[in-house]
């Protein structure tokens, strides 16, 4: 059964956007927590990934997800939404073990 993450419009609209649209582009929406794998992931998914002054190197499926890596959407977008987000998703996963199933949800 898969837990639901909730990430708000109104407080991460940049982040939101590129879920949404990493969705379209069918990125899967349901992931699986393995942070075992999140060094790697994020190394594999922003390889190439050029950095821009200002601007974070957004990924989804995020890098502590069994789905990130080097097939994952990046987006340059505003540090603080990322890192917020980042932050959001951290707070309501950190409770849960690995193996968890987690479907991301744009709310508001």
């Amino acid at each position: 059964m898969s837990k639901y993450y909730k990430v708000s419009k109104s407080k991460h609209p940049e982040s939101t956007q590129h879920i949404l649209d990493a969705q379209a582009a069918e990125q899967p929406k349901t992931l699986t927590i393995n942070r075992a794998v999140a060094a790697q992931n994020r190394k594999d998914s922003l390889r190439g990934v050029k950095t821009k002054t200002g601007k974070d190197r957004d990924e989804y499926p995020p890098a502590m997800f069994k789905e990130g890596g080097s097939n994952a959407s990046v987006r340059h977008i505003d540090p603080s939404d990322n890192r917020s987000s980042g932050s959001s998703i951290g707070a309501q996963c950190r409770k849960l073990p690995c193996g968890t199933q987690v479907t991301m949800v744009v709310v508001d």
